[in-house]
């Protein structure tokens, strides 16, 4: 083999680069990498609203030992804990050798994705059909969920009490749902509308069945059979719509895409993909330096906004009550404090080069994605993570062999988006984003690469074991 020449010396130590994972990965690390993502495959068929995510890791973490924090308690080096936000949200938390008073090591993800959740009165009959109406959750390109199979998952609350909990159209034999579309014959007004407005909001309408009740003749007796058969499963009557919270989502399987199974096709990957990654990491930092606490938080699709999102409290006050445990302030925990905001980012696509800058897009296979800052156009609505902590990251995953990349989410003027990075920052906490590039992001079968996943996995373990 020739000598290397002076510029190409040169370049390796001053050029930057970023090569795909396998380069770096030996034969065992990429057999880890597949068989780690197996299990995320069935977290993903299993957990595909919010609640059934939380109820998941929930039970995994009482199997690994987690306890719920009782704040009249102590605790010492080692201990596991686990706060239980309204059924939606989750944070674990393991306590560390070190005093809170420097600091805990944060990973927050989020476990909601788009969907099409029911109306409060949501069934009615028209033409002797039985049709759900829907109100659609986060940002989706709406022509894309007709026409494809549709579960029913949820609970329903009834007026005594009582909850049914509902998931159909999963298993083999189960009845599924869909939204319908206009035949190519018949859509000449509807092909020539804007893509955005191909598909109203109010057309997302939900086919759930058509034989009436019985042989009786009547108004609305397609919709009174389908009650009936509701009332038979379930045990609820129409009024019990009302308190219920029911989502459509998309019927399909986890699934290995491509010839050599490189890559996973599944609904929620945004964000499941960085949550399903930072427990597994929380599970096995089992005795950290620092305390580490891993949140699995819901409605950042919408805004963060509620009582089980980051925009709300319960992360400031779980910190508050962790610190009150060794006699602590929660704000001098918080501003020693370093979060990872645990969420995707928009992975390059060469059918769609337009939107990317292409030396700050992320790749599927380059490992996960430092993203400096989010927002749209003039950084609009994001942390910005500063110098110092983005070269502590650096330093660490170089250290420990993580393969990453940065990123940023299209170019300057061409959208952009938010993660619930802002609202930790907001804390006084140091924040920077890390996640998983995601292809066909919000789309009912989005595409993320197994090898990315995995260091999503690595990264966020040295992490919280540093």
């Amino acid at each position: 083999m020739s000598e290397k020449t002076q510029a190409e010396i040169l370049k390796e130590q001053l050029f930057a680069t970023s090569d795909h994972a396998s380069y770096t990965c030996d034969d065992a690390e990429i057999a880890q990498a597949d068989a780690f993502c197996e299990d995320y495959k069935k977290f993903l068929d299993i957990c595909k609203t919010e609640r059934e995510a939380a109820a998941y890791v929930k039970a995994l973490a009482e199997k690994e030992g987690y306890k719920p924090f009782d704040p009249k308690a102590s605790y010492k080096a080692g201990d596991k804990v686990y706060s239980d936000i309204h059924s939606k949200a989750l944070i674990l938390c393991t306590f560390g050798t070190e005093s809170l008073e420097k600091g805990a090591k944060i990973v927050a993800s989020h476990i909601d994705s788009p969907r099409l959740d029911l109306k409060p009165n949501p069934l009615y009959e028209d033409s002797e059909l039985a049709l759900f109406k829907t109100h659609y959750y986060g940002g989706i390109k709406k022509y894309q969920w007709t026409a494809i199979p549709l579960a029913l998952h949820g609970v329903i609350y009834r007026k005594d009490g009582s909850c049914v909990t509902v998931s159909l159209g999963e298993d083999e034999g189960d009845p599924q749902f869909v939204v319908t579309d206009l035949l190519p014959h018949l859509d000449k007004k509807q092909a020539n509308r804007p893509l955005d407005e191909a598909i109203a909001g109010e057309d997302l309408n939900i086919l759930v069945g058509s034989r009436p009740f019985g042989k009786d003749k009547g108004s609305e007796m397609v919709k009174l059979n389908i009650m009936k058969l509701l009332n038979e499963k379930y045990g609820i009557v129409e009024a019990d719509f009302l308190s219920a919270e029911l989502e459509m989502v998309p019927a399909f399987k986890a699934r290995d895409i491509g010839f050599d199974r490189s890559l996973i096709g599944s609904y929620g990957h945004d964000d499941r993909v960085c949550a399903y990654p930072s427990v597994m990491a929380a599970f096995a930092a089992a005795a950290p330096k620092y305390t580490s606490v891993t949140v699995i938080t819901d409605k950042e699709e919408v805004g963060s906004d509620g009582n089980t999102g980051l925009h709300s409290a319960f992360l400031k006050h779980f910190i508050a009550d962790i610190a009150a445990t060794q006699g602590l302030n929660g704000r001098d925990v918080l501003r020693a404090s370093e979060c990872l905001s645990a969420d995707v980012n928009a992975g390059f696509d060469p059918t769609y080069p337009s939107v990317h800058d292409k030396l700050n897009a992320a790749r599927l296979n380059k490992g996960i994605v430092v993203t400096k800052y989010t927002g749209s156009r003039g950084k609009s609505s994001t942390n910005d993570a500063n110098a110092e902590f983005m070269a502590k990251i650096r330093s660490l995953f170089d250290g420990e062999k993580v393969a990453w990349q940065t990123g940023e989410l299209g170019k300057v003027d061409e959208g952009g988006g938010g993660t619930v990075a802002k609202y930790v920052a907001n804390l006084g906490v140091e924040v920077v984003d890390v996640g998983v590039p995601v292809l066909s992001m919000h789309a009912p079968f989005e595409i993320v690469a197994k090898l990315d996943v995995y260091m999503a996995f690595k990264g966020f373990k040295a992490f919280l074991e540093q």
